[in-house]
């Protein structure tokens, strides 16, 4: 990264565009199983999900636009705001991680997959996002925080754009009981940016907090999809949820 080049005025200044190309490619990845059959039907838990995680996204490209054209009293309204939408979109995303197990006669390997996958990737959202809002008095802090939600989202993103249009990478992938886990290229890419972001971060402001944070929460999250399959606990939560009457 050129020294000239200052984080904070990045993420002030550029962090709507950098937004909006990480929307851009959920359109891509989501355009012809979801985007594009709207008029269509689709299950329920689909669709809760959808909207609200779209409206999620929506609304962090729309608040790094209020803070770029320096609309605080908009930002900070619409930042309340998010108390109410990020709670539905975290149970939409429960309700469709049920229902995605549920799709299997019985508990299996891919039961604790998915959970590990999917939930472990909505707790690390949630507690990225609670530091947001805990830090939401420190403005720079805050808006590292909020650029990261991004990150645990990379793998529904990743992994059908590459099914879709890179499917030769799928044989590279690291496999488990047999089967790649084509998450792993999301998991990389997710943690080159966070590690870039890092190191820019010390560069230029001499800051080791926020990004290596995050950075060491998401190798949590990723490290437990390799293995928590074999643990006894997580086969017995998995075996609870799937039992659960939520969908």
């Amino acid at each position: 990264m050129p020294k000239s080049l200052n984080l904070n005025q990045a993420l002030y200044q550029r962090s709507a565009i950098y937004l909006i190309a990480f929307f851009v490619f959920i359109l891509l990845a989501f355009w012809s199983n979801y985007f594009s059959i709207l008029g269509q039907e689709m299950t329920f838990y689909v669709h809760f999900h959808g909207v609200f995680m779209t409206l999620w996204c929506l609304m962090l490209i729309a608040q790094a636009i209020l803070i770029r054209i320096k609309k605080y009293r908009i930002h900070t309204i619409v930042g309340k705001a998010s108390y109410l939408i990020f709670p539905i979109l975290f149970v939409s995303t429960i309700l469709l991680i049920h229902a995605t197990i549920r799709k299997s006669p019985e508990v299996n390997f891919g039961t604790y997959f998915s959970m590990s996958l999917m939930l472990n990737a909505s707790v690390i959202l949630l507690i990225i996002y609670g530091l947001g809002i805990y830090f939401r008095k420190d403005r720079f802090t805050h808006a590292r925080y909020m650029i990261c939600t991004i990150f645990p989202l990379f793998t529904p993103i990743t992994d059908r754009i590459i099914y879709k249009y890179i499917s030769p990478m799928v044989e590279f992938a690291p496999k488990l009981e047999g089967f790649p886990v084509v998450p792993f290229f999301g998991f990389l890419l997710a943690d080159i940016l966070v590690i870039g972001l890092a190191i820019w971060d010390w560069k230029t402001h001499h800051r080791k907090d926020v990004f290596l944070i995050v950075l060491a929460l998401l190798l949590i999250y990723h490290i437990s999809l390799f293995t928590f399959y074999k643990f006894p606990f997580w086969q017995d939560f998995s075996a609870w949820f799937y039992q659960l009457n939520l969908t």
